[in-house]
């Protein structure tokens, strides 16, 4: 009478229709409103005031009650699921008066089934209803449904109530909408099958399997989307495959620009798609350790066709082929396979997941622009160190291109840096670019050492650092004048200023830079190839003479010893042990001494490698020297001793004629040898001592001097060089080195 439109909306309703049938549990106005008690819905007493309809409702509507049990329907719990429900928790618990009752949804008056198009919750209204409070719903979503579909493709835009349940408003599907149990009619016969490009295919779909799963919560038509719940088969309306950009927008976007999506966009077969790494109907988070996403079992995921043999591996020819058994052996496949360390790097990481691009692409995380960020995504200390360097930016600096990460440790053949592996070859790899400075180094004890696979010794990055390399004149360079003697000290610990002055690169090759240093090494070739040059000479032109010294030598001993003759021992007890000693402490100090020398050869590396390379090599050459030492100071305390028992001075002794020094009949003896060799003369009759004799035993004074203090200065260089400048040691090493060979 007074609320006619009320009345005629009413009767329209489902409430309505059931009062027109005779439906006793059907509500009347004063069952809502009350009857002689009606406030109005602002009054707090009032039973359609806000914060009491969900109760008034719930009169009906729970579980328990004559509908509830009537109708045997769901919502049996409807009052308790909206009360544990974000909109029942902000009404109750924090009294917000605008949050969602009954009503706001399903109208007052005009409740209908949800099936009802003209219903508030029907499929295509119930936007509009969530609206009335969530504005923007399509910005507010774009990250999980790509925008254009609101318009361009509806069907495909699940309805709010799919993913937020209407009672709970959970991540739960909407039961009474597109229901799983609907598909799962038909899809849970075993025997359901289907044929596809001439292939029988399962339509199969266990239940039980999806429980357990990332889309446990997402029903069949929020994928299988375009069902039609009104048809006997709601999947005949289903036309097109899954989408998985109506959820995962961005991750489809992504993959659309890869190298997979083009490949997929332009019908390869080969191409990766997103069910062939996450799975159809057993998706599972990345988290879950049965899932192929998994930290650990990315690399075989990748290795179906990135392995040896698949069908990406057959793409490629040369050296970025087996990536993924390259890296099953880095530092980062064995510490997630054998050391179980989840938090290792794996090929997502540094490819990422969706958004795989070639390195030569600028968009790619592999690129030489970007590939510090990315490993600093674990490495993020060393980036920042790395930032500062002289090689950050990879750019080319002249003729060089600057190092990036993967060029110094490569891209999946990454090792650990202290193994000797990589602490041996890391000098190679910085002579990719630094060829001089590379092979000078070489030229030093400390790259000969690592010739022969001493990894000890300092190495490139000892002295220029690895990620913090600086030009010598930057302050804070480890090798700048304030901190060059702390770098040397950390393997010197007695390094001062004028030890820290050694040439570390110097070399002979650059007389201008280093002319002290050439200026040795040209003398010690003219000697040495004076002293090659004049004995070879000698000693070729003797070889007919001395074999046919040797027949006749034979003569006289079968002659000598059928008669008896007299023999005469030439040396006493002292110098043949001497000599002894010599011929021991020479031939170790000549075959240790010459594997440095000739580091570069294998031979060299072969000799120290069987004596136990070249610490064994170095303990060898420190005792002979020892030995070198001792007899070299007895023979002159024995020569002390022989001249004062002789009772002359020490001008005639050294003049005597069984005396060692050098005198003109040397020089006589020299050209009548010579006359004798080509047949121009008699062999001379030699004294006590021959000239060659003379040379050889002065030949020993000359090199323990020579051999002996430049040895000692390599051996004790921080000592010496407190009373010599740094680069004596550059000189002591070509001394040294030349004058033993």
């Amino acid at each position: 009478m007074c609320h006619d439109e009320a009345a005629e909306v009413f009767a329209q309703s489902l409430h309505g229709r059931a009062v027109e049938n005779g439906d006793p549990l059907a509500p009347r106005c004063w069952d809502c409103h009350g009857k002689h008690d009606v406030l109005p819905a602002d009054a707090p007493e009032s039973r359609v005031n806000r914060f009491n309809i969900p109760v008034m409702c719930g009169s009906c509507h729970k579980e328990g009650t004559p509908v509830a049990r009537m109708y045997d329907i769901p919502q049996d719990s409807i009052l308790t699921n909206y009360s544990q429900s974000i909109h029942g928790e902000g009404l109750y618990k924090r009294g917000l008066t605008i949050s969602a009752i009954c009503t706001d949804c399903h109208t007052a008056h005009d409740v209908r089934d949800h099936e009802d198009s003209a219903s508030s919750i029907y499929r295509e209204n119930v936007a509009a209803t969530c609206q009335k409070c969530h504005g923007r719903i399509e910005q507010v979503h774009q990250k999980v449904i790509s925008g254009e579909l609101w318009e361009a493709e509806p069907h495909k835009v699940p309805v709010c109530i799919e993913c937020h349940q209407p009672h709970e408003v959970r991540r739960v599907f909407y039961a009474e909408g597109m229901a799983d149990r609907e598909c799962l009619q038909c899809h849970q016969d075993p025997g359901l099958k289907m044929m596809r490009a001439g292939q029988e295919i399962s339509l199969y779909v266990d239940e039980t399997h999806l429980d357990d799963t990332a889309h446990r919560k997402v029903a069949c038509a929020q994928c299988h989307t375009g069902a039609t719940p009104s048809m006997e088969r709601p999947c005949d309306t289903i036309v097109a495959r899954v989408d998985c950009s109506v959820c995962h927008a961005d991750q489809v976007a992504q993959y659309n620009e890869s190298t997979h999506g083009t490949l997929a966009a332009r019908g390869d077969r080969d191409a990766p798609t997103c069910l062939d790494c996450h799975g159809i109907h057993d998706v599972r988070l990345k988290i879950d350790p049965r899932s192929p996403t998994y930290v650990s079992n990315v690399a075989a995921l990748c290795a179906e066709c990135h392995g040896e043999g698949g069908a990406a591996d057959r793409r490629y020819t040369g050296d970025v082929g087996h990536m993924v058994e390259n890296y099953a052996a880095s530092v980062h496949g064995q510490a997630i396979s054998e050391s179980g360390l989840v938090v290792s790097a794996n090929c997502t990481d540094c490819h990422t997941a969706h958004h795989v691009l070639p390195q030569d692409d600028r968009r790619s995380t592999i690129h030489r622009s970007r590939i510090s960020e990315t490993c600093s995504s674990c490495h993020k200390g060393i980036r920042e160190t790395f930032v500062t360097s002289i090689h950050f930016t990879g750019e080319a600096d002249g003729d060089i291109q600057l190092p990036m990460c993967n060029d110094c440790h490569s891209s999946h053949e990454i090792t650990r840096t202290d193994v000797r592996g990589f602490m041996r070859e890391i000098v190679a790899t910085c002579g990719k670019c630094h060829e001089d400075v590379t092979d000078s180094y070489f030229d030093t004890f400390h790259g000969k050492v690592v010739k022969l696979g001493y990894t000890e010794t300092a190495k490139c990055q000892d002295c220029h650092g690895s990620h913090d390399i600086l030009p010598p004149e930057d302050p804070d360079s480890r090798l700048s004048r304030d901190n060059i003697v702390a770098t040397c000290a950390e393997c010197h610990e007695g390094s001062h200023r004028r030890f820290a002055g050694y040439l570390t690169h110097a070399t002979h090759h650059d007389k201008d830079k280093y002319p002290f240093i050439y200026g040795t090494w040209l003398l010690m070739t003219i000697l040495l190839v004076g002293t090659f040059s004049f004995f070879g000479i000698h000693t070729l032109l003797w070889l007919p003479r001395s074999i046919q010294a040797m027949r006749h030598a034979r003569s006289l001993r079968s002659t000598s010893e059928a008669s008896g003759a007299k023999q005469y021992r030439r040396f006493e007890r002292l110098p043949r042990y001497l000599h002894i000693l010599i011929i021991i402490s020479f031939l170790g100090l000549a075959v240790t001494g010459m594997t440095l020398k000739f580091s570069y050869l294998p031979w060299a590396q072969w000799i120290s490698h069987m004596l136990g390379g070249f610490q064994g090599t170095g303990v060898i050459h420190r005792l002979c020297a020892l030995i070198t030492f001792f007899y070299f100071a007895r023979h002159i305390v024995d020569l002390i001793g022989r001249h004062r028992r002789s009772g002359r001075s020490f001008r005639e002794f050294i003049t005597d004629r069984e005396s060692m020094a050098p005198n003109g009949r040397d020089f006589k003896e020299f050209v009548q040898t010579m006359k004798w060799f080509v047949g121009a003369g008699p062999r001379p009759r030699y004294g006590r001592w021959t000239y060659w004799e003379k040379f050889d035993y002065f030949a020993v004074f000359w090199g323990v001097a020579m051999i002996g203090f430049s040895g000692l200065v390599l051996w004790f260089p921080e000592f010496f060089t407190r009373f010599l400048p740094g680069k004596f040691i550059n000189i002591a090493t070509i001394i040294h080195s030349d004058e033993a060979l």
